[in-house]
């Protein structure tokens, strides 16, 4: 999947229209650090999955696990009144998700919020979609202050496009903004 990423973004970036006239770093400078350090971490997962593979459902060495007592106290209470040995769970399991499982909600959710983002873009703008998605992807991700949530997506939207305005030149999507503001072109 990162691979595929990387993959997609570099097609992006050779694909982009460049103006002849864009200076240094230019529009690509980002993207080709964003897509050189997705290579890297799908090699890093790579390798992490050659060195150490799960062990898949009926494998004969899935059984022989090795781990502690101690490990098994620090994650739940631990039934040693009987010779089979039984972990019961401390933790809620609705409101927590389960290590080694997909959380499907809050992969929907980011799904979701991203592709409403490349909707609104060019109609809403910059300013207002990139907050949108940063306040949709923080309560996707478990927050529970939804107004200081709004605060800080609107601030850090509008950070990011100062710089890519006054600091790199390049001008981000406006839509009904246009005019308000005097950075906003």
């Amino acid at each position: 999947m990162t691979l595929g990423i990387a993959v997609f973004l570099t097609v992006g970036i050779v694909t982009m229209d460049v103006p002849e006239g864009a200076g240094s770093p230019g529009p690509t400078f980002f993207p080709i650090i964003v897509a050189g350090l997705l290579y890297v971490l799908a090699v890093l997962l790579a390798v992490q999955v050659v060195r150490a593979p799960r062990p898949v459902d009926g494998d004969s060495n899935s059984s022989r696990v090795g781990v502690s007592t101690d490990l098994l106290n620090d994650v739940g209470d631990i039934d040693t009144t009987s010779e089979i040995r039984v972990i019961r769970s401390t933790v809620n399991p609705k409101t927590t998700s389960k290590i080694g499982l997909t959380d499907w909600k809050t992969t929907g959710i980011v799904l979701a919020s991203v592709i409403i983002f490349v909707l609104i873009l060019q109609p809403i703008g910059w300013l207002l979609a990139a907050a949108a998605l940063f306040w949709a992807l923080a309560w996707a991700l478990g927050s529970t202050r939804p107004l200081f949530d709004i605060g800080v997506s609107l601030i850090f939207s509008s950070c990011m496009q100062l710089a890519f305005s006054a600091g790199l030149g390049l001008t981000l999507p406006s839509g009904i903004l246009t005019g308000v503001f005097s950075w906003i072109n």
